[in-house]
């Protein structure tokens, strides 16, 4: 995070809340699935939400060569790339300071299109950011399939971190009442694998698959 960028990567809301542990970013980014990339097309301002995976110092996204938008970003726009994970709600003793427990990243820059030579390298890493393993059981693309397909890079190198884990912050009248404050954790779960309806008999589960959804 270079301090050069600092008026865009400053945090100036809770600002203490501010982490630049760059192992804490790739935490975040190597456990969550679907981030938000922000760009503006046609004079306006849009927000996409997109599966994602982190390769490295790359954060690799993808959509057809199709999209107005994949377009635009590839073109040299530049973006914004939101990603949040919710991991608790805190119970205040009143509304106002009720609030979440969350890790939220925003990284900035401008992405480009990933080189044709390295393109099946790069879903491959999509792919298996969503399930591990899967990349090898599944029949390779198709040209026409990797024609249709887009992937763009954007460099981890400009980015702010939020981390919100404390506990609630009453004002001491309401913590002498007799109001119950504390934290509900989320965790995301998940649940066993079913199969297509067209699925024909007797193909078992992949591997992959059984592990993700630890049966």
């Amino acid at each position: 995070m270079p301090s050069s960028d600092a008026p865009r990567t400053q945090i100036t809301r809770i600002a203490e809340k501010q982490r630049h542990d760059r192992e804490l970013l790739d935490q975040l980014l190597d456990s969550t699935r679907v981030c938000h990339v922000a760009v503006v097309v046609d004079g306006q301002p849009v927000a996409f939400p997109t599966a994602f995976a982190r390769d490295g110092d790359t954060l690799l996204i993808h959509g057809s060569t199709g999209s107005p938008w994949m377009r635009t970003v590839a073109g040299g726009a530049p973006i914004s790339v939101a990603v949040t994970a919710l991991d608790g709600i805190v119970v205040a003793r009143s509304a106002f300071e009720s609030s979440l427990h969350y890790r939220s990243a925003v990284l900035f820059g401008s992405a480009a299109r990933v080189p044709d030579e390295d393109q099946v390298a790069a879903l491959d890493r999509l792919t298996e950011a969503l399930i591990p393993g899967r990349s090898a059981e599944v029949r390779p693309s198709t040209r026409r399939e990797l024609v249709a397909t887009m992937v763009l890079a954007l460099p981890i190198d400009r980015w702010s971190l939020k981390i919100s884990d404390g506990w609630p912050e009453d004002e001491a009248a309401d913590v002498a009442g007799d109001g119950w404050a504390g934290v509900v954790p989320l965790h995301e779960t998940v649940g066993a694998a079913l199969p297509a309806p067209d699925l024909r008999d007797g193909i078992p589960v992949p591997r992959s698959v059984r592990t993700l959804s630890g049966s």
